[in-house]
């Protein structure tokens, strides 16, 4: 094929190469000529801002390696800002909508030759777990994309319950054994596979390729998740009546341990309160003594009322864990200073795995709220709870499902909080 430039029709181009294209051939079509058809290429000395302003989310950085969405939606490198195969001086973006472009190539064929064909544009992506490149479909028309065979049953007779072969991306990477990387070959095509071809106009694009945030398990990289994670702790005060999976709440323990601790010691115990009937307890008590501390306070009976009813965050929770701090392996000084900043570090300590603890809930999607009150009433805690004396409840965590989304948090700047010497 001739160099494509801006405005070119890719149909007429492809029919004049391949006249002889029948009905069930499949057209795999490298993105670069789309994306020079369309007019994608831009001028860019600077292929990072190119790449900042293709991308809507930064999924993994390492160096000056990006894995970003990109405004198609594809998760990839640099966004698929490319520099090769273009003049010097400019970069290729991806079109802007590769499944339009395989449409508007597949009706251009239909009308210059009377063939029905599918059409597949195809990109070079790197994959998760796997070294090397292949060729992906990002855009197609007249394919069907996946192949579900879900229901169906292999050749023991096992059923099939979650087998969907990706057909449009096997097409694609099949594509570039013989389209090559530098051979100047920017189309192929597959003949023998009418099957896969589509009699629906308007079935799928390549975009049902794509998976959604819901499905996805491995949505960030590794720093990037522990900054969303910390992003997403939110106090939530209000939960739906989904039971909580107490495999999260271990799992969410298990990081909170991790903490930095004093002289290798673990100052950290976490009561976890998976029944109705200790949360009613604790609960009932702990609101007992807040009435009688109010009523020594001189408070009224309506005021007291109000605050009570504040408090439901934690009794309205379908789940409720009760992290305490313990002193084992502090050491006493005999001095009122040391002994005070000893029991300080311990604390530090302690909270640093609540906040573990709840940025570790926010990872496997649960919301919490830490409420300060056992603090208030420890013995009552201790009591109810059965605890050993020297264990200090250090407030109670809501666990649950949020019943909403949070609402958005004020931007914060981190200088404001900064001194520097």
């Amino acid at each position: 094929m001739p160099e494509v430039r801006a405005g070119d029709d890719l149909a007429k181009l492809i029919a004049a190469a391949e006249p002889g294209l029948v009905d069930g051939d499949i057209l795999l079509v490298t993105s670069k000529i789309v994306s020079k058809a369309e007019g994608r290429v831009v001028r860019a000395a600077d292929r990072e801002a190119a790449i900042d302003a293709e991308t809507v989310r930064v999924v993994a950085r390492r160096g000056p390696l990006r894995i970003v969405e990109n405004r198609q939606g594809l998760v990839m490198a640099a966004a698929g800002v490319d520099a090769s195969n273009t003049p010097a001086g400019t970069v290729l973006l991806l079109p802007e909508d590769s499944d339009a472009s395989a449409r508007a190539i597949r009706d251009g064929l239909r009308d210059a030759l009377g063939v029905r064909v599918g059409v597949v544009v195809t990109d070079t992506f790197g994959r998760p777990w796997r070294n090397g490149l292949t060729d992906v479909a990002i855009g197609a028309a007249g394919v069907r994309v996946l192949d579900d065979l879900r229901g169906g049953t292999d050749a023991y007779g096992n059923p099939l319950s979650a087998t969907v072969v990706a057909t449009a991306d096997e097409l694609a990477s099949a594509g570039d054994l013989v389209k090559g990387k530098a051979e100047g070959l920017p189309v192929a095509v597959v003949r023998g596979l009418a099957h896969a071809v589509s009699a629906d106009a308007e079935s799928p694009g390549a975009r049902a390729l794509v998976r959604s945030a819901a499905d996805d398990m491995f949505r960030l990289g590794t720093s990037e998740a522990i900054r969303e994670a910390v992003t997403l702790r939110r106090t939530v005060r209000e939960f739906t009546d989904d039971p909580v999976d107490p495999g999260a709440v271990r799992r969410a323990v298990a990081a909170a341990v991790t903490a930095p601790a004093p002289h290798h010691t673990t100052p950290w115990r976490f009561v976890l309160l998976e029944s109705a009937g200790s949360r009613t307890r604790l609960l009932d008590a702990m609101r007992d003594a807040w009435i009688e501390d109010l009523r020594r306070d001189g408070k009224s009976e309506e005021s007291i009322a109000k605050r009570v009813r504040r408090g439901d965050v934690l009794r309205n929770a379908p789940y409720l864990a009760v992290p305490c701090l313990v002193m084992d392996g502090s050491h006493t000084y005999g001095d009122e200073r040391r002994d005070a900043a000893e029991r300080e570090m311990f604390v530090v300590a302690a909270g640093a795995g609540v906040q573990n603890f709840l940025v570790a809930l926010a990872g496997e999607r649960l919301g919490s709220a830490w409420v300060s009150s056992t603090m208030f009433c420890r013995s009552v805690v201790r009591e109810v709870l059965s605890l050993p004396s020297s264990w200090d409840p250090l407030g109670a965590v809501a666990v649950g499902h949020p019943a909403g989304a949070p609402r958005e948090r004020g931007a914060r700047d981190a200088e404001a909080f900064l001194t520097v010497r």
